[in-house]
């Protein structure tokens, strides 16, 4: 999740192109849409389109969670609804950046936005509580959140199956181009051989205390920027970041019986963490392309079947496909047109063991076309049911 200063200073919503009151299901066609133009595959070289790839990622990461959106949105409607006002400029559209800006809270007292979010630098402090836990804390000791790892955002990407690959699994690649830990310096952000250390101003912390009149403040140590670490000797493949955006194929497996728009979790595949921090996860979604034959009730298997008049009337066996070859079908005597026959164990596997069942509709075929011996044996045919006493449409009408 981004910090909550990064949550005021960037506008997610104006970032996918969608209104503040948009539906999750915008959002991620913003987001799919936007994805395909800026992917660093389809944009080669352009830092610009991949700096808008990642902004645009960052934005879905927050807006696609409904809680991390509940947060974003009340974190902003804090500053820019009134609560806190700018000293002559307010929050027009954002948050200014600045650590020495003085602001006036509806109660009329001043404080300086330095104090809430350590002093302007690039490492945001910890949020809200960061300015409470320093106003009240005289000693200035508190354990540090701006020094703890920065999880990687989640990511999305797409893939499509056929019909027997979702209902029976399988094992596919999917190439990601994504932030990615350094594979020089394995995400530490220093140079090969060296190692971060512990920043001596702070003792790894990643906060000084000062302070200011009655009150005493901790804000993000200048010096490692709140990491709680300094690197000497930084990577140069990543410049000290520890991540590097890169092409990578990753081999998913599929379970079996995933349905059209399912999403799959691979925890760890997302973006890399900064300087050696979690990678967040990636998220499959999966769609599932109609077979011409079968169609899908959770785990039972839909097929329909065509059987001539004779095959209903004196029963047969018929060969039916399923998923894993064939099986044979028996159509009792007198069968009606609709009738659907059950083949248990034939049908998705399940993922608790098993499988569903094969349900096999039956539906008449009429013949387009009858040579003279079948138009013949047909009207002998008409006449036997009308001598028996058949009538189809018995009872039936008013």
């Amino acid at each position: 999740m981004a910090p909550q200063r990064e949550w005021l200073e960037h506008d997610f919503y104006k970032d996918l192109g969608v209104a503040s009151d948009a539906s999750a299901e915008e959002i991620k066609k913003a987001y799919r849409k936007l994805a395909r133009e800026l992917h660093p595959d389809a944009n080669p070289g352009d830092s610009a389109a991949e700096e808008r790839f990642k902004r645009v990622s960052e934005a879905h990461s927050v807006l696609s969670d409904a809680e991390k959106r509940k947060e974003y949105d009340e974190t902003r409607a804090m500053f820019a609804g009134g609560r806190f006002r700018g000293g002559g400029n307010g929050f027009p559209g954002g948050f200014p950046g600045g650590g020495g800006t003085t602001y006036t809270t509806t109660g009329g007292a001043d404080f300086n936005i330095g104090d809430l979010f350590g002093g302007g630098g690039d490492t945001a402090g910890g949020g809200f509580g960061d300015l409470f836990e320093g106003l009240f804390n005289r000693s200035g000791q508190r354990t540090s959140t701006a020094s703890r790892p920065k999880r990687g955002n989640d990511l999305e990407t797409e893939t499509t199956l056929s019909f027997s690959d979702a209902a029976l699994g399988t094992t596919v690649p999917l190439r990601v181009t994504s932030p990615s830990p350094c594979t020089t310096c394995h995400g530490s952000g220093a140079k090969p051989g060296t190692s971060p250390r512990v920043c001596p101003n702070c003792n790894g912390s990643g906060f000084v205390s000062r302070n200011q009149g009655a009150f005493g403040f901790s804000e993000p140590c200048q010096d490692c920027q709140g990491t709680g670490s300094r690197i000497d000797d930084p990577c140069t493949d990543c410049d000290g970041s520890g991540v590097k955006v890169r092409a990578r194929t990753i081999n998913v497996r599929i379970p079996a019986g995933v349905e059209d728009g399912q999403r799959i979790r691979l925890a760890g595949q997302g973006e890399a963490g900064r300087r050696g921090a979690p990678s967040g996860d990636l998220y499959v979604v999966v769609h599932v392309t109609p077979d011409k034959v079968f169609t899908r009730s959770g785990n039972d298997l839909k097929v329909q079947l065509p059987v001539s008049i004779s095959e209903l009337v004196l029963g047969a066996t018929v060969s039916v496909p399923t998923l894993d070859g064939s099986v044979g079908v028996k159509i009792p005597a007198n069968t009606t047109d609709g009738r659907t026959l059950r083949v248990r164990g034939r049908g998705v596997p399940k993922r608790s063991g098993g499988a569903g069942d094969l349900l096999v509709t039956v539906k008449v075929a009429v013949p387009t076309q009858l040579d003279d011996a079948a138009v013949e044996a047909m009207r002998a045919y008409a006449a036997a049911e009308r001598a028996g006493g058949f009538d189809p449409r018995a009872g039936w009408g008013r």
